[in-house]
């Protein structure tokens, strides 16, 4: 029986939350819901569901901020926000934050529904795209699986797949420091600039069987994954 997809709805409205949970899970969505940005935060690092329903204005912490502070760690997961807000600047902001669809209320659940079906299958389809291969390994960038040859598949954690997947999408090229740092730890000061380096560190022993493979540091600029 194939596994329902996961939903993770945040909505102060109590009724609204129950109807939106109620009428997704009737066409066989795994909906966990949460009444304010704080839980939200919390239920997604517990539970990685496969996509977000953020109302924007929520107690304790709005469905914008609660976008930027996910979009740090996962550039992947489809975001849909659902607002009373009709000022275009708004509807701006939140794909600028990385929102990849903006729901104006009153909605048709008819047509929340296609938007969800719509974004669960566009990445279903970016998704078969990203199984790499760099050298004599395959990357599993979804699965965070690195595999050499056929032997025994390593398993990666989130910062280091998305680490491995930035360096091998610009192979032979200079992945810009602040760049990577901005995106993958949410700033570029020191300690994380320190923190990257341990993880570079990290990704050079799991390839290192691979003489063809080096990441170099390329001083003030970034690194370099050469193949």
């Amino acid at each position: 029986m194939p596994k329902k997809p996961s939903i993770l709805l945040a909505e102060d409205e109590p009724a609204l939350g129950q109807i939106i949970k109620e009428s997704l899970e009737t066409r066989d969505f795994n909906v966990l819901l949460f009444e304010n940005g704080e839980k939200a935060l919390q239920g997604y690092h517990d539970n990685q569901p496969e996509l977000l329903v953020l109302d924007v204005m929520m107690p304790k912490k709005d469905g914008f901020t609660l976008a930027k502070e996910i979009r740090e760690i996962d550039d992947t997961i489809p975001i849909i926000f659902l607002t009373a807000k009709s000022q275009t600047q708004d509807v701006v902001e939140g794909f600028s934050i990385g929102g990849n669809d903006y729901l104006k209320k009153p909605f048709s659940m008819e047509e929340l529904i296609v938007r969800i079906n719509n974004l669960l299958n566009r990445k279903q389809l970016q998704v078969s795209t990203k199984i790499l291969a760099v050298g004599q390994y395959t990357f599993d960038f979804p699965k965070q699986l690195l595999q050499f040859n056929n032997e025994e598949p390593v398993q990666l954690t989130h910062r280091e797949a998305h680490l491995l997947f930035h360096l091998i999408n610009n192979k032979n090229q200079v992945l810009d420091r602040s760049l990577i740092l901005n995106k993958l730890w949410g700033n570029d000061d020191f300690f994380s600039a320190r923190s990257m380096d341990v993880f570079i560190t990290k990704l050079r022993k799991k390839l290192n069987r691979d003489d063809s493979i080096q990441i170099l540091n390329v001083r003030g600029f970034g690194y370099k994954l050469i193949c």
